[in-house]
């Protein structure tokens, strides 16, 4: 029996694609995350977590973090268009249960589903002005 974990294709694994979303990507978010997004030519969603010691000292507490938003992404991907997802935490985060945190990440991927995505930059666009 396969484990219903979350596939090597659907996670940012590059430091590259990791930093196309910190320059050239829309972004929204909630009370306890920030999410940075962008349109990829894959036709599926990829997620990369970036859950910083200034969100708590404890590992124990971005762990728990960090599993939470990938169980929610897991369920939630099928219906998410084929965009490259980069959620953060904020300090609010490791004081709130599991469920509230499930919560607001249902909210999140429900505003992903009905924005605009052509609005977001898609692969490709140059972030910068100057022409080479």
């Amino acid at each position: 029996m396969r484990a219903a974990g979350l596939p090597r294709e659907a996670r940012l694994r590059r430091a590259g694609d990791f930093a196309a979303l910190r320059h050239a990507s829309g972004r929204f978010g909630g009370r306890c995350f920030s999410v940075r997004y962008r349109v990829n030519s894959l036709g599926h969603p990829r997620l990369g977590l970036a859950i910083s010691k200034r969100v708590s000292k404890r590992a124990v507490d971005r762990n728990r973090i960090k599993r939470l938003v990938r169980e929610s992404f897991r369920r939630a991907r099928l219906e998410l268009p084929p965009i490259d997802l980069m959620v953060m935490a904020r300090e609010q985060a490791v004081g709130l249960p599991g469920p509230e945190l499930l919560a607001e990440l249902q909210l999140l991927w429900k505003k992903l589903r009905s924005a605009r995505l052509d609005t977001a930059l898609k692969p490709g666009d140059t972030a910068g002005t100057i022409v080479r």
